[in-house]
């Protein structure tokens, strides 16, 4: 027993290892825009912010409402002393961990001749690689794997899919009972759609159809109907609870289906496919992805047992599904596309037979292997520290001015993010559209009540003004690439919210 403690404890700080060494990349390389300053990335901490201050916010959310995400950075952020980009590194390398967590369980119980260890690690592995040649400030960019590290890209979603076809792989490798994966995989099911609802295209959907499969091809077909019931059951609760949530959620997500534009959405992604292979590193990425999905066909067909046939089968079904889903259902986003990115893992761990070697060779292999894991992670925290504590005097100039004006101003989305994240009351800083109309988006709603604001803060995102009113501001002055529209005492009035 305690050998197996040590080897499930020395996979988690190898995990760790992984981690710190992908964020180090990633935080290192411009995409490092995307993890600490983006305007889409930020929801997070500011509903945790809001939270924290015991705020009674209206939030106008998309139809994604980070829950579990919002939970976990709520959490660090009460338990430690950092800043908002030290919170950020702390949340992306939690993500990572979270998705070891989810292989490790797809890996299924140890057995003798096998390794669900360190084939965990290897996925892990695999991944991190994948998310460290993201390197672009692209957010709609094929770098999928990076988008893991962000607390708001779905990171929730990913690992609620991955352990989604873990349990279900628990309940397909036994002979009898399995009631607790089939209850916790209805919870997942029913907090994953509660969420996010792309849990039911990621996981609902696909999963559901390899179980009806199973099912019509399998002698145990009593062993997949649980899992089926709890996987559609938990998805129909988590739809009914996002009822209460109707106030937050500012689109359903409805209007991003547009099947009649399918013709554009496959030109669309099949640019984004030329724009990824236009690079050394991209080429590097795709090849693993492929070789990766081979893995995962070859270790389904030559499947022994049933959960690890299912769980190769969900490497390589996912991924093909959702981008033909995508591109039928003419959407235009590259992060729909993510099981492209970690759905092939799943093929790693299906089958996770040990290597046989002489034991003073495993020995030696284990013990560089942990060497070089260690020592990687170790020098990846500098780089990390110094990503996070880079400075942003422009930033500051801002967030400085404002706190020192006592009054509020507005931004458009793009503009206002990064400095309402930053400045001592994020409602000193309404978020507007080039009109002056409120912009309920990812915001609390709260923030309009000020009815007026005195000053403006624009950058080269900032569209055009069209105020509703003349007016010529008393100073400009001068952030970097910020400026600051000061109108003194005039007060321009805000029009009324939209979304």
């Amino acid at each position: 027993m305690r050998r197996v403690r040590m080897r499930e404890l020395s996979g988690w700080a190898g995990a760790l290892a992984l981690a710190l060494m992908a964020l180090g990349q990633v935080a290192s390389t411009p995409r490092a825009e995307l993890l600490f300053r983006d305007g889409d990335s930020l929801i997070v901490a500011l509903l945790a912010r809001s939270v924290l201050a015991d705020a009674h916010g209206d939030w106008a959310m998309s139809s994604v409402l980070f829950l579990p995400e919002s939970a976990v950075f709520t959490g660090i952020d009460a338990l430690l002393p950092l800043d908002a980009n030290g919170l950020l590194a702390v949340n992306a390398v939690l993500n990572m961990l979270a998705l070891y967590g989810a292989l490790r369980l797809a890996a299924g119980r140890r057995r003798d001749g096998t390794a669900p260890v360190a084939w965990s690690l290897v996925a892990l592995a695999a991944f991190a690689v994948l998310a460290m040649t993201g390197i672009s400030t692209a957010r709609d960019a094929l770098e999928l794997a990076s988008l893991q590290l962000t607390t708001t890209y779905y990171a929730a979603t990913v690992v609620a899919v991955v352990v989604s076809a873990g349990l279900v792989r628990r309940v397909l490798d036994r002979t009898e009972g399995g009631t607790g994966s089939l209850v916790a995989l209805g919870a997942t099911a029913t907090l994953s759609t509660l969420t996010n609802p792309l849990y039911a295209a990621w996981a609902t959907v696909p999963i559901g159809i390899l179980l009806v499969v199973l099912a019509a091809r399998s002698l145990r077909r009593g062993r997949v109907v649980g899992p089926l019931a709890a996987l559609l059951g938990g998805t129909v609760l988590g739809f009914l609870g996002r009822i209460p949530f109707g106030e937050w959620i500012a689109n359903t997500g409805a209007s991003y289906v547009q099947p009649q534009q399918w013709a554009h959405s496959l030109e669309y992604y099949a640019g984004l496919l030329a724009g990824r292979l236009s690079s050394p590193l991209g080429v590097v990425t795709c090849g693993i992805v492929v070789a990766l999905i081979a893995v995962a066909v070859l270790r389904t067909a030559r499947a022994v047992d049933l959960g690890g046939r299912f769980t190769a089968a969900v490497a390589w079904f996912l991924p093909v599904l959702v981008v033909v889903g995508a591109i039928a259902l003419g959407t235009h986003a590259a992060r729909y596309l993510q099981p492209l990115a970690f759905a092939p893992l799943l093929g790693l761990v299906a089958a996770p037979r040990a290597v046989t070697m002489p034991r003073r060779a495993g020995s030696a292999v284990v013990a560089g292997t942990a060497a070089l894991l260690l020592a990687a992670g170790v020098l990846s925290v500098p780089r990390i520290a110094a990503a996070a504590s880079m400075p942003d005097p422009d930033l500051r100039c801002v967030t400085d001015w404002v706190n020192a004006s006592g009054r509020t101003g507005a931004g458009q989305f793009w503009t206002v993010r990064l400095p309402k994240l930053h400045v001592d009351d994020p409602a000193s800083l309404a978020q507007v559209d080039h009109e002056l109309n409120g912009y309920a988006w990812l915001v609390d709603r709260h923030d309009f009540d000020v009815g007026e604001v005195s000053f403006l803060l624009e950058d080269a995102q900032t569209v055009p003004w069209h105020l509703p009113v003349p007016a010529i501001p008393d100073e400009v002055i001068d952030c970097g690439r910020y400026r600051i529209l000061d109108f003194g005492d005039a007060g321009l009035p805000l029009g009324p919210p939209r979304s």
